[in-house]
């Protein structure tokens, strides 16, 4: 697999955690190629959440995978790990060569177009453990991803590209929310994995 050297010494955030935007890491063609394999190769479901006592389910579709049949629980809805495909094996395996870390689950995104995105939150889910490091991949249409201090409201927004990766690390989930801003301007889909490592206990 071809490389795309990029200087991701950079920090993205001004304080109180790390964020490191990699650029692009594979050529447009070897990128477009992984979507159609994502879109149609996937298991997706649509997400579902439990806020209030009330429950709701998304337009966006997920999909979780793991080196085991992880349980992971986030707006009080509970999912079990899949197998992994070739495809993920393949990325997860990429993500790990460039970020020296090493991932045993990845949560899955597609998003139809703009209208779909992600509200403010942040992956401090007791089963990351804490100050994980969480590798993003994305795929499909360029969105917009954006950052914002839990204490000083102080907001960092970075334009994913098609075929890039972003990792967060050290304290960002502990002291930055990040989401996924709607838009009316992007009409077609994009797919975003997180590549994480759920804690093992005995």
């Amino acid at each position: 697999m071809e490389l795309f050297e990029q200087d991701h010494t950079v920090n993205l955030l001004p304080y109180d955690g790390t964020v490191n935007y990699y650029g692009t890491i594979m050529p447009p063609e070897q990128a477009a190629a992984y979507y159609q394999k994502l879109l149609h190769g996937i298991s997706w479901q649509n997400d579902e959440a439990y806020i209030f006592g009330k429950h709701f389910i998304t337009k966006r579709k997920v999909a979780w995978y793991g080196d085991r049949n992880y349980l992971y629980t986030y707006s009080n809805a509970t999912k079990q790990a899949l197998v992994w495909t070739e495809e993920l094996l393949q990325l997860k395996k990429l993500a790990e060569q460039l970020t020296s870390g090493s991932f045993n689950s990845c949560l899955l995104n597609l998003y139809h177009d703009g209208s779909e995105g992600m509200a403010w939150h942040s992956d401090d889910e007791k089963s990351l453990g804490r100050n994980t490091t969480i590798a993003s991949l994305s795929f499909g249409a360029e969105r917009k991803f954006c950052f914002r201090h839990k204490r000083t409201g102080d907001t960092v927004c970075r334009v994913l590209e098609a075929g890039s990766l972003l990792v967060m690390k050290d304290e960002t989930q502990t002291n930055w929310l990040h989401r996924l801003p709607p838009t009316t301007k992007i009409k077609t889909p994009r797919i975003n994995l997180t590549f994480r490592s759920i804690v093992e206990t005995n």
